[in-house]
């Protein structure tokens, strides 16, 4: 179970890390607060960084429900794969919101999805 545990660190770290990448993207564009739009790059990450917020409420207690009944180092490496891919959609470069439209069905519905499917065997 540590390494699942391990997983979840690494992923509140990883949405620490947007928090942070958000509030400098913030002080580069000169928005002001409460300002939410009218610069592209501040809106890409502030998107990515509630993206990852919303689907946290899921994937934590998914991870760890999943690493207590199934193969811990099994459910930790996907748990990385789906991790990445979080990355990975989040510094694409030149990536706008028509771009953007298949990155979440990929990397938060497909992978865990399949990951699962080869978990149960179904």
């Amino acid at each position: 179970m540590q390494y699942v545990e391990l997983v979840a660190i690494i992923a509140v770290i990883q949405f620490l890390f947007f928090g942070a990448m958000t509030a400098r993207a913030r002080g580069e564009s000169g928005l002001k607060v409460p300002a939410m739009t009218g610069h592209e790059g501040f809106e890409r990450m502030y998107r990515v960084q509630m993206n990852t917020l919303e689907i946290m409420v899921a994937f934590l207690p998914a991870l760890l429900l999943a690493g207590k009944y199934w193969s811990p180092v099994l459910v930790a490496a996907i748990g990385m794969i789906y991790r990445n891919a979080r990355k990975t959609s989040a510094f694409r470069p030149g990536m706008n919101s028509a771009d953007t439209a298949g990155v979440p069905l990929v990397s938060n519905v497909l992978i865990p999805a399949f990951a699962a499917a080869q978990c149960t065997g179904e």
